[in-house]
């Protein structure tokens, strides 16, 4: 029953319309990091960027060249959203965003991956079946209806989201308030919000709110009789977001989805007199080869930290990739000992000389980016030299504990994506 009705063919205003945003959205994130100073800060001002670990290659994007980058990208979603060359602009946004991601993480934010996720999904859907350039240029791919299975593949990965982020709030300091106030103490100085923000009532309504509405929000969508309040409390709450949190265009990418809900769109600019249903190219199978596996790596993704000794929270192993954004404060002190292994000088490295502020911050607290620093100045060496690191950490404002086993050369430590590393030290919050 549930394959007969996924199967049905539905009216793809829904899905043209997702375009046309996520297109506009493109062109507002990649013209808007030029104009509010994004790439400056991070490309230009920096000497260069923390990259995922094994992707140094990519350092080549950096300095002033970036600015033509993110141009080209706001080209293609120019492009997205008129709907011309459609599939081959989506696979160079695709790539290039990708490139954005890996090369930095000065700046994460879960949006960066979540919009390379859903970009990967929207190369294999015929977006531009109406209302595009293309379908003018090209009869053959004009088309007013889809399965009702393609929408629902870009809805699944917002579940996804959605849930791993409901989980990811499960830990105490959530659920008592405490990050909270540390939250909304940080958006506002104007002392008649800070009075509401430090009630407990109202710090406990906000944590648990969080928690129902992603808990919630998917299945209060997709049932009919609950659709209409779903839709003004994810307004209410991703404006709310974008407003205090400042984070760039994900509420507005998130609203977006709304649109996939319908399966007809009553707006007479997007109907067609006449009907025209899918083409028989769409290969069934070669969706369900690729897509079975990319979704079964993205619930099992988020859920690798539970296998990897430690407190996430502390160690940071197995963070990213999770949706665990907006759930913690760390601060960190750093001290970088290098020692000359022919003479045994000893001198404490003065990395801030060399770093931005931003960088300077998340050197101090992340394990990952600590041991890739050590790295690059085992290779800037011109000489044999151990490195040893004294690091501590605050988790949401608790006393500082040490992070790094200051007894471990770094410059000799590997590093291990998928289990735990060693010199990373563990200690209970709780």
């Amino acid at each position: 029953m549930i394959k007969k009705w996924l199967s049905e063919n539905i009216d793809n205003s829904g899905l043209v319309l997702f375009r046309i945003l996520l297109g506009l959205l493109i062109v507002a994130e990649s013209f808007g990091a030029i104009l509010l100073g994004w790439v400056e800060a991070v490309f230009i001002q920096s000497k260069f960027t923390f990259n995922f670990i094994g992707f140094d290659f990519l350092q080549i994007l950096h300095g002033e060249k970036m600015y033509t980058y993110f141009f080209v990208m706001g080209i293609f979603g120019l492009l997205i959203t008129f709907g011309l060359f459609y599939r081959l602009a989506m696979v160079l946004f695709t790539f290039m965003w990708t490139t954005v991601y890996l090369i930095q993480k000065e700046s994460y934010n879960n949006h960066y991956y979540f919009l390379i996720l859903i970009c990967i999904i929207m190369i294999f859907l015929p977006a531009n079946g109406k209302l595009s350039v293309d379908a003018k240029l090209f009869p053959k791919l004009k088309q007013t209806k889809i399965p009702r299975w393609m929408p629902y593949l870009l809805l699944f990965q917002l579940a996804i989201l959605y849930f791993y982020a409901a989980i990811a709030k499960l830990y105490p300091d959530w659920l008592d308030g405490t990050f909270s106030r540390i939250l909304l103490n940080g958006i506002t100085q104007r002392q008649f919000l800070l009075d509401i923000f430090n009630q407990k009532w109202f710090l406990l309504t906000y944590a648990y709110a969080g928690i129902f509405f992603d808990l919630l929000i998917m299945p209060a969508l997709l049932w009919k009789k609950t659709r209409k309040l779903a839709i003004l409390a994810s307004f209410g709450f991703h404006l709310f977001n974008a407003y205090s949190l400042k984070i760039g265009i994900f509420p507005f990418l998130a609203l977006s989805f709304i649109v996939l809900l319908y399966d007809s769109i009553p707006l007479k600019f997007l109907n067609d007199k006449q009907e025209i249903s899918p083409n028989n190219r769409i290969n069934t199978k070669f969706f369900l080869v690729f897509f079975i596996p990319f979704f079964i790596v993205q619930i099992i993704l988020p859920l690798r930290h539970h296998f990897i000794k430690g407190d996430v929270l502390f160690t940071e192993e197995g963070h990213r990739l999770a949706w665990r954004m907006m759930l913690r404060e760390r601060k960190g002190t750093l001290n970088i000992k290098v020692v000359d292994k022919k003479t045994g000088l000893t001198d404490y490295h003065n990395y801030a000389s060399e770093l931005t502020p931003k960088q300077v911050k998340l050197l101090s607290n992340s394990p990952d980016i600590i041991w890739q620093y050590c790295q690059k100045l085992k290779k800037e060496a011109k000489k044999p030299i151990s490195i040893f690191v004294e690091c501590s950490v605050s988790i949401n404002r608790r006393p500082y504990y040490k992070l790094i086993d200051e007894k471990t050369d770094m410059a000799t430590a590997k590093f291990d994506y998928f289990r735990h590393n060693e010199w990373v030290l563990l200690h209970d919050l709780n």
